[in-house]
């Protein structure tokens, strides 16, 4: 992992809404069109690649996000507290996978930030600069869009109500991150 500093600093609190960066936290893009690959992946890491789109399959450590028909994002659910940890974890799953000409495995931990947002207000902030409907999206638990705030590019988990995880490219999180700090002070 590289040594990166963060652009995003300490933790923010906004009438019913709190923003703050989740890191270190180990982010694994995955990609697969063989059968054989959800079966690798469930005894790897004990969860099963959701097939249905837009959904999440989640359990103690990992959340596993589906993106298209044969591309997942991976990410640990606990801050990793070694670095040892991610790269034996990467090893494993490019040994079982990509070694064996299964799928694609790629470590995106130092692309992709990762920025949750608790409370009640959530859906009030992001709907003032995205023009993804929430309606469904935040009734379901566990669902994923990808879709644009400000002009970003993001992922977006629906982790449970009143809880997100949003996912930017780092060159693109201090742009992200001032602009969800301006607007929360207006909700």
């Amino acid at each position: 992992m590289l040594n990166l500093e963060t652009s995003i600093q300490g933790n923010k609190s906004y009438n019913n809404l709190t923003i703050s960066e989740v890191e270190p936290v180990i982010k694994i893009n995955l990609r697969s069109k063989k059968r054989e690959f959800s079966a690798k992946i469930g005894k790897i890491l004990s969860i099963i690649p959701p097939v249905e789109s837009n959904m999440s399959s989640i359990n103690d450590n990992y959340s596993l996000l589906w993106l298209s028909p044969d591309e997942w994002l991976l990410y640990s659910n606990n801050k990793i507290s070694n670095y040892e940890e991610q790269i034996n974890l990467e090893d494993k799953l490019f040994n079982q996978i990509s070694k064996l000409n299964q799928g694609a495995v790629t470590n995106v931990t130092d692309h992709l930030v990762m920025i949750n947002l608790n409370g009640n207000k959530i859906y009030d902030l992001l709907s003032k600069g995205c023009p993804f409907n929430f309606n469904d999206f935040m009734s379901k638990k566990g669902s994923v869009a990808q879709t644009i705030v400000n002009h970003t590019d993001v992922i977006l988990h629906n982790i449970n109500e009143g809880n997100l995880n949003l996912f930017v490219r780092r060159s693109f999180s201090k742009h992200l991150w001032s602009w969800i700090n301006d607007s929360a002070r207006f909700i």
